[in-house]
C-alpha cells in the first residue's frame, strides 16, 4: 500500500520532520493542528473560538487534499491550554461535526506553543464506494 504524505507548509513540519496528513489506504491521520498560517503566524488572536474555527478549516483543507472530508472523520482529539475555553472550543467543534458526531476527547495540557490555545488531531476512514 502506498503512503501519501501531505504538508501544509508550516515551518514546524520540516523542522520536526512530520506530515500534516498521512493517508494509507482508506485511513487518514491529521497531525496536531494549531491556528498557525503557512508562515507560522498565529491566527485568531487570544480567542479560543476563533482559533478553533481556523484549525478546523485547516483540517478540512488538509483532508480534501488527501481525498477525504470532514464527513469521513471518526475521531478527534482536542488539546486546550485553558480549560475555561472548553465551551467555545466545543461550540466550534459542534458547528463542524454536529451531524457527523465522531468520537472525541478534550484534554487540558500545561501549554501550547507561542500563545496557541487549542490543538486538534483528526482520524478519518474513507468508506469504499459500495459501503453503507
Amino acid at each position: 500500500m502506498q503512503r501519501q504524505r501531505i504538508s501544509t507548509g508550516t515551518p514546524w513540519e520540516a523542522l520536526a520532520g512530520y506530515s500534516r496528513v498521512v493517508r494509507l489506504g482508506q485511513q487518514v491521520w491529521v497531525s496536531g493542528t494549531t491556528a498557525s498560517d503557512e508562515q507560522g503566524n498565529l491566527q485568531g488572536g487570544n480567542d479560543a473560538y476563533a482559533q478553533t474555527r481556523y484549525v478546523l478549516d485547516k483540517i478540512d483543507r488538509a483532508l480534501h487534499e488527501a481525498g477525504a472530508s470532514v464527513e469521513d472523520v471518526v475521531r478527534t482529539r482536542i488539546y486546550v491550554a485553558r480549560l475555561d475555553d472548553w465551551r467555545d472550543v466545543a461550540r466550534a467543534h459542534g458547528e463542524v461535526f454536529g451531524s457527523i458526531r465522531p468520537a472525541n476527547t478534550l484534554i487540558q495540557v500545561a501549554g501550547l506553543v507561542d500563545g496557541r490555545l487549542v490543538e486538534i488531531e483528526a482520524d478519518a476512514v474513507i468508506a469504499p464506494d459500495d459501503a453503507l
